[in-house]
């Protein structure tokens, strides 16, 4: 899509001398939507001007899609000493942005003679689909020394669509919006180059120290052993023999390869440089917004590789600023883990980049796509630095999680303010951020936090590695118990792609392997007693295990040692219900769970419980079923019947003087009075228990209970409040068989007066 657009470029004087200029890419009526077909990239340079007053307008110029743009400008040896920023205008959501900082103060050119031709430049930024553009660049109030540099302009990179996974994907919609804050009208319409500025290397800088910089010229260059080739010489160098490529002690993580992601390998046609090994990896942020998809990380790394290989032409055409020779860096990491192939020259080789000033000779650069200031990177972009910086140093035999001494390529102070001086030695990690070799934020402060988690899920063994569960399998203290079958389940926080695999040890004996993303696996074990454990294997080989569980194997069914009985217990007693005791041992030869009661109705029982007082429905055969569980999950089930009985008064043998009481609170409507002593009711019946069921009351006696022929016991009715239909007296016989029980009158002074409702038996 192309849009009438006009840039509006003018001066503000501010207090104590700052000047911003600005330049405005408008909008025009043509919204038609972009498209995905495939579209070549293009870069659109656009000339900033400024006056210490008064305005300069640049005439009405057409202008196409961009979607990453940098402010550049005459000489990489001149610093901007100022603060660029930008807003761009979406072509997804037709609103302007708000102003966003441009990093000015990027790692400057190792060799002096490559300054001197290739333009300075911020970093660039990554802003998405966008159809305008407004930039001021304001320089430092109140000092002489801070000129803006000459030849400001901005670069407009529109990445195209190359691959075919972009032509697949929707296009932005587009919504008309109107201009912000320009400052004049479209004038004669001129048409843009299609080139752009040199570009520099990497991500959030901070302002450059005095020993980096003490004026308007970069810092100084290093030894010649130590420069970089960041930029294209005058002359073409003679292509060095390519080492061969080294084994790892890792493995190699998917890379997208140049072609991948789109790279136009004409922009790049020197040859690749080479390193003797690799002896550390600086980790970066390209500076980015971190809004993006993921289906827009190639255009993003196609948009950087662009605007780091344009040179600056003239209207005819001639380059009159140089620019690099490739991207800088020698991979780059999107937030949802792709890796991409940077700097040409084999992903396996030890690649000369150019992104760490003075530190480039000695070690490979990674870039994860974004800003990471203030906010971390995810753990998908963090796993995969982790594999590239792994499998890099592992080709040289470097630990990830150790530190190697270096070779300083440029006296300067970095970040944190330590001196280097060129030739001498220093200490780094493995993996260290931008900001330990140079004076730059990069790769801002939540990434750069986040590198002691890199290093340790690259180097090994696996970080929190712990059993979450294990199924099929029941812990009683500190023992598991099954039958045979179990799954453990796991989890660890070093991510499955740096897992060599999981192995599931039974006494320290591998019997299943996973996958390095699998979280559990399931054995089959022996009778007996055993030991369980997950042990991980890193890539790396290093290995991390779990502390072992106790697991006992058996498939053993508990025993009941007392089946389960009945036994009448003391309580009212009514013609649908009878109160009794069910009680019953069970015993396992290993542990004992529970005890369920299945029938007549249901209750779960601890394992040392042994009775429960229940009621039972009189007159009816009832199955008393329960099951005994183990925690292997063996069972055994007891079913005995039993049936209440009820014998009215009426039934009995009686002696002696008997009244008749009618009330609906007896048994059956009616019972036996009697105040004569030695009067007495006889009742035989079949059965293993046997309760009493009388009335009771303040003016109640007492009465003897004969078994058998034999006196067992003397019951006193008294109560000081009435009650009917208690069982007041219980016996309980170890098996069924044939008794009497026999209640005779005592005549008890005062209160001889005893009524009885009948008997109860279980048979």
């Amino acid at each position: 899509m192309k849009r009438r657009a006009w840039l509006t470029l003018g001066a503000v004087v501010l207090g104590g001398g700052g000047i911003v200029t600005y330049a405005v890419a408008s909008p025009s009526g043509d919204h038609g939507a972009t498209g995905q077909a495939k579209r070549s990239p293009k870069v659109y340079d656009l000339t900033l001007k400024g006056a210490e007053t008064g305005k300069a307008e640049l005439p009405q110029t057409d202008t196409k899609q961009f979607s990453l743009l940098g402010v550049t400008w005459d000489s990489a040896t001149k610093r901007l000493h100022g603060t660029a920023q930008v807003r761009t205008h979406s072509l997804k959501t037709g609103e302007w942005s708000a102003w966003r900082d441009l990093e000015v103060n990027a790692d400057p050119l190792e060799d002096p003679k490559e300054r001197a031709t290739t333009r300075g430049a911020s970093e660039p930024l990554w802003v998405g689909p966008s159809d305008g553009v407004q930039v001021q660049v304001v320089r430092k109030n109140g000092t002489t020394s801070s000129n803006l540099p000459k030849g400001l302009s901005v670069s407009l990179v529109d990445p195209g669509v190359v691959t075919e996974a972009e032509t697949k994907a929707e296009p932005a919609a587009y919504v008309a919006g109107t201009v912000a804050e320009t400052s004049a009208s479209p004038t004669d319409s001129v048409s843009p180059s299609d080139s752009t500025g040199a570009a520099p290397t990497d991500s959030a800088s901070a302002s450059a120290s005095d020993s980096a910089s003490a004026s308007d010229s970069a810092p100084a260059s290093p030894s010649d052993s130590a420069s970089t080739s960041a930029s294209p010489s005058a002359t073409t160098p003679t292509a060095p023999t390519t080492p061969p490529a080294r084994p790892s002690t890792v493995p190699q993580p998917p890379i997208v390869s140049r072609a991948g992601w789109g790279a136009d390998e004409s922009r790049s046609p020197d040859p690749s440089e080479y390193n003797d090994d690799v002896k550390a990896v600086f980790v970066h942020h390209t500076d980015t917004a971190v809004d993006y998809t993921c289906d827009q990380s190639a255009a993003q790394v196609r948009g950087i590789y662009l605007y780091h290989t344009s040179p600056k032409k003239d209207a005819n055409g001639k380059v009159i600023e140089e620019a690099w020779n490739d991207v800088g860096y020698n991979f780059l990491v999107d937030k949802c883990g792709t890796i991409f192939e940077g700097r040409k020259g084999g992903v396996d080789q030890p690649v000369l980049g150019a992104h760490t000033y003075g530190s480039n000779r000695e070690s490979a650069g990674i870039a994860v796509l974004g800003t990471y200031t203030t906010t971390g990177a995810s753990n998908a972009a963090l796993a995969s630095v982790a594999r590239i910086a792994a499998w890099k140093l592992g080709q040289y035999g470097a630990d990830p999680a150790g530190t190697v001494q270096l070779t300083a390529g440029a006296t300067q102070k970095n970040y944190s303010g330590t001196s280097f001086v060129a030739g001498n030695k220093y200490t780094f990690n493995r993996i260290s951020g931008h900001r330990d070799g140079f004076n730059t934020q990069c790769p801002g402060n939540s990434l750069y936090a986040q590198l002691p988690t890199i290093r340790s899920w690259a180097a090994g063994p696996v970080q929190g590695l712990k059993v979450a569960s294990v199924t099929g399998a029941t812990l009683s203290g500190s023992t598991y118990y099954t039958k045979s079958a179990l799954t453990v389940k796991w989890t660890a926080t070093t991510p499955g792609s740096l897992i060599k695999n999981f192995q599931l040890l039974v006494d320290g004996k591998p019997v299943a392997t996973t996958s390095g993303t699998a979280t559990s696996a399931s054995a089959t074990v022996a009778a007996g007693q055993h030991t369980v454990a997950v042990r991980a294997v890193h890539q790396s080989g290093k290995t991390t295990t779990t502390a072992a569980l106790n697991v006992a194997a058996e498939t053993t069914a508990p025993t009941f040692t007392t089946t389960p009985k009945l036994a009448l217990r003391g309580g009212t007693v009514n013609t649908t219900a009878v109160p009794v005791t069910l009680s019953w041992k069970a015993t396992d030869d290993t542990a004992l769970r529970s005890v369920e009661l299945l029938s007549p109705t249901t209750a779960t029982f601890g394992p040392t419980t042994t009775s429960s007082s229940r009621t039972a429905k009189s007159g009816t055969a009832s199955t008393w079923s329960m099951r005994a569980n183990d925690y292997a999950g063996n069972s055994r089930t007891s079913s005995p019947s039993y049936t209440p009985v009820i014998l009215q008064e009426s039934s009995a043998v009686k002696s002696g003087s008997w009244t008749t009481r009618s009330s609906s609170s007896y048994l059956g409507g009616k019972s036996y009075s009697s105040g004569s002593k030695g009067a007495s009711l006889t009742w035989t019946f079949t059965g293993r228990s046997a309760a009493w069921v009388v009335s009771r009351a303040s003016t109640s006696g007492q009465a003897y209970v004969y078994v058998d022929g034999t006196k067992v016991a003397t019951v006193d009715l008294k109560s000081s409040a009435t009650q009917y239909r208690q069982a007041i007296w219980t016996k309980t016989w170890s098996s069924s068989a044939k008794h009497t029980v026999k209640i005779v009158v005592v005549g008890t002074s005062g209160r001889p007066t005893i009524t009885t409702d009948g008997l109860v038996y279980i048979k």
